[in-house]
């Protein structure tokens, strides 16, 4: 399903079916995954679209733009680094492309989207909630449901870490795609409480391209690559 197409592009499987249908003198954009439908028409324009994996933060509405990622609990030894490989809901986005210029279609998920709270009410942030596995190598997923997150963890402090949690401001996310959806992080254990996570502009293997994201899209302002402090712990 992922890549560019022309406006011949049809996909359909028992879970998800999409088409471009010539319509007068216009085209119909036609979706349908469970029980949801959705038609849009669309003008003749460059006739280009592109389908690839996005942020995992716009369904079933734009409420955060925090992923939380709970997994199976991982202790790191102190001055050490570890990479573990975790899953996260994928969100699929459809744009309309002309001359380098992408503007959002439709988004959708196969997955039902749930939500968590990081941190303490008066502080803390709503969240994009997801709970997953560890792996130690590749994990074979669905790649239209879950991608996989390359996560390197260092612990920089003086003592033992368990890590069960990560969240990720997807904002500054890097999506690749091929075999499967893909992101690569870094988190840097600062102490037992306080960690800074970020994405890395890389694939977690090579060939896989990159997404365009709804960020982009919608011309919104990018902040800076910063990390993001998580300052309520990594555990439970």
């Amino acid at each position: 399903m992922f890549g560019e197409s022309d406006y011949s592009f049809c996909y359909d499987s028992e879970e998800v079916s999409i088409r471009i249908d010539p319509s007068d003198c216009f085209y119909q954009y036609f979706r349908k995954s469970g029980d949801a439908e959705i038609r849009k028409v669309i003008s003749g324009g460059s006739r280009k679209i592109v389908i690839n994996p996005v942020e995992p933060v716009n369904l079933p509405r734009e409420v955060t733009r925090f992923l939380e990622v709970h997994f199976t609990p991982v202790a790191i030894e102190p001055d050490s680094s570890e990479t573990v490989f975790i899953t996260f809901p994928v969100e699929i986005g459809v744009f309309l492309e002309s001359k380098g210029d992408f503007d959002v279609l439709d988004i959708f998920t196969l997955t039902r989207p749930k939500y968590s709270l990081y941190g303490p009410p008066e502080k803390g942030v709503i969240t994009r909630y997801h709970e997953s596995a560890v792996s130690g190598t590749i994990p074979e997923v669905d790649r239209l449901k879950e991608g996989v997150i390359a996560l390197s963890i260092s612990n920089a402090s003086r003592n033992w870490v368990e890590v069960s949690r990560a969240v990720f401001d997807c904002s500054a996310l890097f999506l690749y795609y091929g075999d499967c959806v893909s992101l690569v992080a870094r988190m840097n254990l600062l102490s037992r409480d306080i960690a800074d996570v970020r994405s890395e502009d890389r694939p977690i293997s090579d060939g896989m391209k990159p997404s365009v994201l709804v960020i982009k899209a919608r011309k919104t302002l990018i902040p800076d690559k910063i990390p993001f402090m998580m300052e309520f712990g990594m555990g439970d």
